[in-house]
């Protein structure tokens, strides 16, 4: 997940050099002693990762054009993703987010390196409120392995 302009930028460069690579890939001859199949899953890996890129882009892009953002999750796993699309969305900077948060800008980009994962939730909550996030609901429900025990 794209979380910041300058990965913004280095994510489009590179799309930019898979698709100077794809080009190039269907306007040169067939390589001499190599099977057909291998060039073919060559291409598709290269298609396949410029799609993922574009993807990224396309998400930044919607995110940060927003303004808004209903942002839904299935999981407390997923809130940590929320609340990164919800910063973007509201147009802030991981700076402008450490600054009402009293935290250096680099915590902020460890956290969302990791989806917030080695938060706690306290500070996940300190996030939510500094990003006016309303959380609707969470549903907890035992698992079937927390049954067993």
């Amino acid at each position: 997940m794209i979380t910041n302009d300058y990965q913004y930028r280095v994510t489009r460069a590179a799309a930019a050099k898979f698709r100077t690579a794809l080009a190039e890939m269907k306007e040169a001859p067939p390589r001499r002693g190599v099977h057909p199949r291998l060039l073919k899953a060559e291409r598709e890996a290269v298609e396949s990762q410029l799609q993922d890129l574009e993807n990224e882009l396309t998400e930044y892009d919607l995110l940060k054009g927003s303004g808004f953002a209903h942002i839904s999750i299935g999981s407390v796993a997923e809130l940590g993703k929320g609340l990164v699309q919800a910063r973007i969305a509201a147009g802030l900077s991981q700076k402008e987010l450490a600054a009402q948060l009293h935290l250096k800008e680099q915590q902020i980009q460890r956290y969302e390196q990791t989806e917030y994962e080695k938060a706690s939730l306290g500070r996940l909550a300190e996030v939510a409120r500094a990003l006016h996030v309303r959380i609707d609901h969470i549903t907890v429900a035992a698992t079937e392995e927390s049954s067993r025990s």
